[in-house]
């Protein structure tokens, strides 16, 4: 047998190898490929379900949710989504008093006018003839607002707490 006769069969054994190296390449890079589009879809249904969870806080804190807390259902539209987002009765956690030397407190403001009586006792000294601040009738609330969405069709599900500070006038159970 001649060298020729002995090799005619390998260079059709190496390409065969070749093709299916190349095949397994190609196969790998597809999946890779679908598996980082499938995680980036699952990041921006979370981001925008987020950012829907913000916006139904956001809905609810610009009314005078302090009066009667209650939960609520609000519908937050996205675009192509539209969010049914569960905000839960809003926490109120504490409540402080606002001291005459306040530094938010502006005299010339009318609503904060609210927070001082129209016709103050003269005020009390210190040792050093400073005034002694006193309380106003204004406190300082601090309220925890929770919002949740659970999307059937992504599976998505997001918590988000946003912390509001409020002044109120008004008595409170708080």
């Amino acid at each position: 047998m001649s060298t020729h006769s002995k090799q005619s069969g390998a260079t059709l054994i190496v390409s065969l190898v070749m093709l299916v190296v190349l095949t397994l390449l190609v196969v790998t890079a597809i999946r890779s490929g679908s598996t980082n589009l499938r995680i980036v879809g699952n990041t921006q249904v979370k981001v925008e379900a987020n950012a829907a969870a913000q916006q139904a806080i956001e809905q609810v804190i610009n009314t005078d949710f302090t009066t009667t807390p209650v939960s609520q259902t609000v519908t937050v539209d996205m675009g192509a989504t539209t969010y049914s987002v569960a905000v839960s009765t809003p926490v109120c956690n504490n409540t402080v008093p606002i001291y005459s030397d306040d530094p938010s407190l502006d005299h010339s403001d009318e609503n904060d006018k609210l927070c001082f009586e129209e016709n103050p006792p003269p005020p009390i000294l210190d040792a050093n003839g400073k005034p002694i601040p006193v309380e106003t009738k204004c406190k300082r609330q601090q309220w925890d607002v929770q919002a949740d969405i659970t999307d059937p069709n992504s599976g998505v599900h997001v918590t988000q707490h946003q912390g509001v500070t409020k002044r109120t006038y008004l008595p409170t159970s708080c």
